[in-house]
């Protein structure tokens, strides 16, 4: 295709059971199943453990309940019986869409005091806020998890307050506050491990960890042998009201079909596979993660996705990565050498196979330094590529005659090198876009490395389907970008994690 040549690509198709064919995720397990599921490996019984408050559990039991039949639709305000079924498809029942059972009791259940739960999220110090709270559910995980019983996935079951309480910008308001919080000067200290001489360790144990609950449990967590799911309650609410507080839900089919696809992927199953992959073919995510919000210091991470849909993580090393002047992210070349090595050995030790080509995804630019390390690492006789993936947020936009946005697949080639991809847009299986603003492109600049643009646009659209944490048609951004934020905060801010498990499912 020449420069600025606009074409559609087409919507990239999954392999479900028996190998058959179709583009959206939620038709092709109603109709055939999942990939596996005429596979030695498929996991037959998804036997889980289960913390929370009394309430939570006792929404999730009604839930359990709930996705062993079919889930239809409401009429959702605005939108016919037809078109809501379009948007958000019934749910034929767990069992149906993946031929494997979900008992309605776990094999173990651990109750968690809520108030209790509450007192602790209240303390002003965020540090202290999120370590309380994670104890909690990590200590009820840790008696539950001694046990004999085989668990393939653990749920933990977040009251609404934790979610408002305990992520990174939470603020406790002073009249809700229980507790004291620290200088910025002891702040920095505790983080640094230094006490003074009236603390304890545990005085400062809680700031090597990060102030995030759900990144912080699921970083502690990795010593269980289960990956764990965190749900909010507000997700369990078994009605198509829309409405909940200042939090939009989507039908109940919806997130029926949603958990449906994690716990199954969590538990060691596969959904689907992309029908485009390639043999041979990887992609690898670089995810980076600044140790201080003032400082240079940072940790890089690569997230490896093959052609089976599966995904591995490696972590990398620390070192003064950032530059507070460009606002980037560049390793040295031995670095990047040793980030390639790491995961690809790791890839290795999964029993992976032969690699003919690995393309490096990133969000920002890689250095010529930064891919001769990545070269060096490189297996003789596999293609290398370096494609920088960024939201393109103030370039190019394209509009279509009448009222219906472009759509999705629309890629126009602006050189060899580069490219805007609408991973957004009217999606034709649903006859709509499920977006609010005018869709946003994709900018792909192929940095290092010789490829074709447009089968670089067809690997990037595929891989917006391979988010397993959802059951959906397609994503903006592929999973090699999409989850680097949440991978480098899991690994960079919980330093002291434990052994940091290389299987994907245990980040998302």
């Amino acid at each position: 295709m020449n420069s600025g040549e606009v074409i559609v690509l087409d919507e990239p198709q999954l392999i479900f059971g028996n190998d058959q064919r179709l583009v959206d995720p939620r038709d092709g397990l109603s109709l055939f199943g999942p990939w596996d599921s005429d596979r030695p490996g498929q996991p037959r019984s998804l036997s889980y453990g289960i913390v929370g408050t009394s309430e939570g559990i006792q929404a999730f039991s009604a839930w359990a309940k709930l996705l062993h039949g079919p889930v239809l639709n409401d009429i959702v305000e605005g939108k016919d019986i037809e078109t809501t079924d379009v948007l958000w498809p019934p749910f034929p029942g767990f069992e149906a869409a993946t031929g494997a059972v979900l008992p309605e009791k776990p094999a173990w259940g651990r109750e968690i005091d809520r108030g209790n739960l509450d007192e602790l999220s209240r303390h002003p110090d965020p540090h202290l806020r999120a370590a309380g709270v994670v104890g909690a559910f990590y200590e009820a995980l840790r008696i539950g998890n001694a046990r004999d019983d085989e668990i393939r996935v653990l749920f933990c079951i977040v009251p609404e307050f934790i979610w408002k309480r305990c992520r990174p910008n939470s603020v406790v308001a002073k009249a809700e506050a229980m507790g004291s919080k620290a200088s910025r000067s002891v702040i920095h200290d505790r983080k640094k491990g230094q006490a003074d001489m009236f603390e304890t360790a545990t005085d400062f144990d809680a700031y090597q960890f990060s102030v995030d609950f759900r990144r912080q449990l699921k970083a502690k967590a990795m010593e269980f042998r289960a990956p764990i799911q965190i749900i909010r309650e507000s997700t369990l609410r078994l009605t198509n009201d829309r409405d909940f507080g200042d939090r939009d839900l989507s039908p109940v089919s919806d997130r029926a079909w949603n958990m449906t696809a994690t716990a199954y992927y969590k538990a060691g199953g596969k959904p689907w596979k992309l029908a485009s992959a390639r043999p041979g073919v990887c992609y690898l995510g670089l995810a980076f993660k600044r140790a201080e919000q003032d400082g240079s210091n940072a940790c890089c991470a690569a997230q490896m996705f093959l052609d089976s849909g599966d995904g591995i993580v490696f972590l990398g090393e620390f070192g003064p990565w950032y530059s507070r002047d460009t606002k980037q992210f560049h390793l040295t070349r031995q670095a990047a050498k040793n980030l390639l090595a790491g995961a690809l050995q790791t890839y290795r030790d999964q029993e992976g196979g032969p690699l003919t080509e690995i393309f490096i995804h990133a969000g920002s630019e890689v250095s010529a330094a930064e891919f001769d390390g990545f070269r060096d690492a490189c297996p003789p006789n596999v293609k290398l590529v370096a494609v920088r993936i960024r939201q393109d947020s103030r370039g190019v936009r394209l509009f279509r005659n009448g009222s219906r946005p472009v759509l999705r697949g629309t890629f126009l080639k602006l050189s060899d090198t580069s490219g805007l991809l609408w991973t957004n847009g009217f999606k034709e299986r649903i006859r709509t876009y499920d977006g609010w603003e005018v869709p946003v492109p994709q900018r792909i600049s192929v940095l290092h490395g010789q490829a074709d643009l447009k089968q670089v646009a067809r690997d990037v659209l595929s891989l917006t389907k391979l988010n397993y944490n959802a059951c959906k048609l397609g994503d903006s951004m592929p999973v090699t970008v999409h989850f680097s934020d949440a991978v480098g905060e899991i690994l960079v801010n919980n330093p002291k994690t434990q052994k940091p498990k290389p299987n994907f499912k245990y980040y998302i």
